[in-house]
């Protein structure tokens, strides 16, 4: 039998690789479209006046970069009967296989069209391991730990992008295909290692207790909390926990898609969707594009940068989202989501409206074919002070989005589901963030060039109005253990549950949380649950 490890870092660590796929994708795409191999192998629309490529068209180069998201929503969406059926595990190892052959297609491309196809291929992957990593991350890790630990998909992420785009910066510089047939061959390197990689990892205990492995259940939480002692006071708890919640659950039918819309469940899934349909609606993808940054170039153009420079600016908004991600991680498990994912909103809105300020007030209109004459999406040509503003404000919109919005949209809907819906619902909710970023990658660059600057206006109220929602709807759900997450929902009986408003609730230091700090630990086991643990398993003692 191959070794697991049980290290909950190193576990997290090698799943979040399935974030680092979308990060690569995001960067190879938005380091590429701006280069002259690409728009010349790929080019609808003759030279311009330079004798310059011009490229594919605006629709096309959308179609194009939305290709991805429209594959990961579909894959998202069934990811759940995927992920419920086999484990999570072979729900992402089954992700990463799909990843290296959407690759193979990707990086052989011909036309547009085999370009496309490859994408969508990619796309499945990334559809099922962003819903289910965050799935098997919240199943496995600890209550005080497991913010960041789901949170660190995010930083995986923007690790992605940034690597791959000085590999595609570099890249560049070849003559011929090659400039973005190479960056899109390496995109395979991490597929790999996240396949073998998760063979070392055990299985989600949740999801072995919903199948009534109640043995590897136990071992797995020994492995990961008890440091191998199927007798902690921890791994008992946790175990008889998951036991109770088990046995209520399997009072009600088999889970369903449907069964997400009923009352009982409503709330939390108009919350889940929400929270990933808002994170698509930051503005992310106008302004700094951090989730999928594929447009950057156009709007450091706006700015009047350009060659090397353009290029080397953008890059800079990858490193700050790497490095200011990190107090985000830091911050989840201590301050909770709530604060936040306001403070998030509120700054992003206000560098939205101030973009909108600047270059409604001092921008220029180029003219059709854009700043350059080749580039129609950069639609508003600043310069002087005005330019660096607007640069400035960019940047200031990443150091907002990437500690806030950025991880803990990632971790919030994987928490707030019971267990026996949790891989549907969570894959419901990130079916809805590629709606929106499918939606997304089709509307900025003809609203760059029709609505041009009120662009960030209209994300800016988006901004304002998912303040307001998280504020009244979403409660905190910080180091409570997930079946106390459960609980706050609904009683033991299924009952929807009304209690304490989302703007009163707090992050936990709830006895679970100490009981696993090892505060307290024999007082922490009451006499319940000590039958209960020899009942299942005869041997362990207390």
């Amino acid at each position: 039998m191959v070794k697991q490890f049980g290290n909950v870092n190193l576990i997290a660590a090698i799943a979040v690789i399935g974030g680092g796929l979308f990060g690569f994708d995001i960067s190879s795409m938005s380091a590429i479209i701006a280069t002259q191999p690409y728009k010349c192998f790929f080019n609808q629309q003759g030279l311009n006046a330079a004798g310059q490529c011009i490229g594919p068209k605006a629709d096309v180069q959308g179609g194009i970069t939305a290709s991805m998201a429209g594959g990961s929503w579909l894959a998202a969406l069934c990811s759940g009967y995927l992920s419920d059926r086999l484990g999570r595990k072979i729900a992402i190892q089954t992700g990463a296989v799909i990843w290296v052959i959407g690759c193979i297609i990707v990086c052989a491309s011909q036309n547009i069209a085999m370009l496309i196809v490859g994408r969508i291929i990619n796309g499945f992957c990334v559809g099922i391991c962003s819903a289910q990593v965050p799935v098997y991350i919240s199943e496995i890790a600890p209550p005080s730990k497991r913010g960041k630990l789901v949170g660190a998909q995010q930083w995986a992420i923007t690790w992605g992008i940034m690597i791959m785009f000085y590999i595609s910066y570099g890249c560049s510089f070849i003559t011929g295909t090659g400039a973005f047939r190479a960056p899109w061959a390496l995109q395979m390197i991490p597929a790999i290692l996240l396949f073998f990689g998760m063979i070392f990892l055990p299985e989600s205990p949740r999801w072995l207790a919903s199948k009534d492995r109640w043995e590897e259940t136990r071992a797995v939480l020994a492995l990961t909390h008890g440091h191998g002692d199927p007798d902690s006071p921890f791994v008992l708890h946790e175990f008889n926990a998951i036991k109770e919640w088990i046995r209520i659950e399997s009072e009600a039918k088999n889970a369903s898609y449907l069964e997400l819309f009923r009352p009982r469940m409503l709330n939390r899934t108009i919350i889940g969707i929400f929270m990933q349909i808002w994170s698509q609606l930051t503005g992310m993808n106008v302004i700094a594009l951090g989730y999928r940054m594929y447009y950057i170039t156009y709007v450091f153009q706006m700015a009047g940068l350009s060659g090397n420079n353009l290029l080397v600016s953008s890059s800079i908004q990858y490193v700050i989202n790497v490095v200011m991600t990190v107090p985000g991680l830091l911050l989840v498990d201590r301050v909770g989501r709530r604060p936040l994912l306001l403070i998030g909103a509120a700054f992003m809105a206000l560098w939205l409206f101030a973009n909108a300020g600047i270059l409604g007030a001092y921008g220029t209109y180029p003219g059709p074919g854009g700043v350059g004459g080749n580039t129609p999406e950069a639609s508003t040509e600043v310069t002087g002070a005005a330019s660096k503003a607007v640069i400035a404000c960019s940047y200031l919109f990443v150091a907002s989005y990437a500690p806030t919005w950025g991880p803990v949209s990632w971790i919030y809907p994987s928490e707030i589901f019971p267990n026996r819906v949790r891989g549907k619902a969570t894959a419901l909710a990130t079916s809805s963030n590629w709606a929106f970023n499918f939606a997304l990658g089709y509307f900025v660059p003809p609203a760059f060039i029709n609505i041009r600057w009120h662009t960030y206006i209209v994300f800016g109220v988006f901004c304002v109005a998912m303040w307001l929602h998280v504020f009244f709807c979403f409660p905190e759900t910080a180091g409570k253990p997930l079946e106390e997450v459960t609980a706050m929902f609904e009683d033991p009986n299924g009952i929807r549950y009304i209690g304490t408003p989302a703007w009163k609730t707090r992050a936990s230091t709830s006895a679970t949380s100490r009981l696993e700090r090892g505060e307290d630990l024999e007082k922490k086991l009451s006499e319940e649950e000590k039958p209960e643990t020899h009942e299942v398993a005869p041997k362990q003692t207390v």
